[in-house]
């Protein structure tokens, strides 16, 4: 049997697009050699804000005396998170299970190979069993970077993300290399959990890649609280937990700790695609907008294709991927739309430009604190935060930066307005509800 679509991998990328081709009455196999969810699910985002929540609700109750509310004796149990963050685990993946769960559907549970590949189809290897698919796509994610330190290779006192989600037992100190996403994330739980942090980020800055003055903003904080940063700042050798830097002006610097969580950003898995020499391929498998590459039947979407490493995104790409092989044309990805969350506490979350990317005297910057909310005020006794917005010359909303609780779950509503090109006029029309944080969208116009 010849299935319409073959898919490599069953994270994000990979269920999304099974789902949609299958919701079309085609004929899928979908290959996953761990657990169906991949990454984000299984030792990725998922797992991760698990243990995240649970670390706010312990700082939280110890600082509940700001909102007028005594708890005496509150105390964290580290080993129930992580039983915790297993179930919440065990249920999402038995969920794309059920949405899986067609006639037209193979899961195949094992490391998938491609073996040849035409214009009229691909022939797939799981388990000594051949597949034949009309269209293939790739959907088999990243790995962790493993950077060429010394000393970090078979070190023991070395974690990666797998290793920290994994751990039943909290380390009693952490030397975090890489001030990235994953990096404040995991300085975020552990610090909230009474963990000594300190983080090291090559760079001039953390979160080298969102908006300055919301960076420093957190920054300002965490350091305030406790946690060490030391930027600008390289990881030259490790022994141990024992970490050697080298400060921007060439001085050595000793740090130690239990343990040494790498956290440097992760690279396309291309694993089983060997056979497959003509495949371009450029720091990810190289895609057009329709994230077709440059073989006829080959598709490839997720963080194999190397853009943005972001969950959402992954899931966007498949279904333009398999709208493509439908016939739907109509059907794209705006990169310049796609929000970004990190969940540190407080959150920070961004959709569109920055003003790095903009020509001077081409835009205007709109801010206002977080404090300008009725509802912020009222949730996040002490805190400020910051919403920024940049807007061009014809009174375009271009980009939206926020650092304030619970932006990440109204930034959707600052995408729709980068994504379709809302002016300042049409965002002043838009009725938010009273009293909500997402207000402050409106305030800043």
């Amino acid at each position: 049997m010849q299935y319409f679509l073959a898919v490599i991998g069953g994270g994000p990328a990979g269920y999304t697009a099974a789902e949609k081709a299958l919701k079309a009455g085609k004929q899928v196999v979908i290959f996953e050699q761990e657990s169906l969810g991949g990454t984000c699910l299984n030792v990725g985002c998922i797992p991760t804000k698990t243990l995240l929540y649970s670390a706010k609700q312990y700082y939280n109750a110890l600082h509940a005396d700001k909102y007028g509310v005594t708890a005496e004796g509150v105390q964290f149990d580290y080993a129930k998170m992580a039983q915790r963050k297993q179930k919440v685990v065990r249920k999402l993946v038995a969920g794309i299970k059920q949405r899986l769960k067609s006639d037209l559907c193979t899961v195949v549970n094992a490391a998938a190979k491609v073996v040849s590949r035409t214009d009229e189809q691909v022939i797939i290897e799981a388990n000594g069993e051949q597949y034949e698919a009309k269209n293939l796509l790739i959907c088999t994610g990243s790995t962790n970077f493993v950077p060429p330190i010394p000393g970090v290779k078979d070190n023991p006192a070395v974690w990666d993300s797998t290793d920290a989600l994994a751990a039943t037992v909290l380390p009693q100190s952490m030397i975090i290399v890489g001030g990235g996403v994953i990096g404040m994330e995991f300085a975020t739980l552990y610090h909230e959990l009474g963990v000594p942090v300190t983080v090291v980020e090559a760079m001039p800055q953390i979160l080298p890649n969102l908006d300055p003055d919301i960076v420093k903003m957190l920054r300002d904080k965490y350091e305030k609280s406790g946690i060490r940063i030391l930027t600008d700042t390289k990881v030259m050798a490790l022994d141990g937990g024992k970490v050697t830097a080298q400060t921007a002006d060439g001085g050595e610097l000793t740090l130690e700790a239990e343990h040494v969580l790498i956290s440097v950003g992760r690279r396309s898995n291309l694993a089983g695609l060997e056979a497959m020499t003509d495949l371009a391929v450029n720091r990810g498998i190289t895609v057009d907008e329709n994230m077709r590459t440059n073989l006829k039947n080959v598709y490839a979407a997720g963080d194999v294709t190397g853009k943005i490493m972001l969950a959402h995104v992954a899931s966007r790409q498949a279904e333009v991927a398999v709208a493509n092989m439908l016939g739907e044309t109509n059907q794209t990805i705006d990169y310049n739309a796609i929000p970004s969350v990190v969940y540190t506490n407080p959150e920070i979350a961004s959709v569109g430009r920055m003003e790095k990317d903009l020509a001077e005297g081409t835009y205007e910057v709109r801010s206002l604190p977080m404090a300008f909310s009725g509802r912020f005020v009222a949730e996040n006794e002490g805190e400020t935060g910051l919403c920024k917005m940049l807007i061009d010359n014809g009174k375009h909303v271009l980009g939206v930066h926020m650092l304030g609780n619970p932006c990440s779950e109204f930034v959707a509503a600052a995408s729709f307005a980068v994504r379709m090109g809302y002016t300042v006029e049409q965002m002043e029309q838009v009725v938010f509800p009273h009293p909500t944080v997402s207000e402050i969208l409106k305030e800043i116009l």
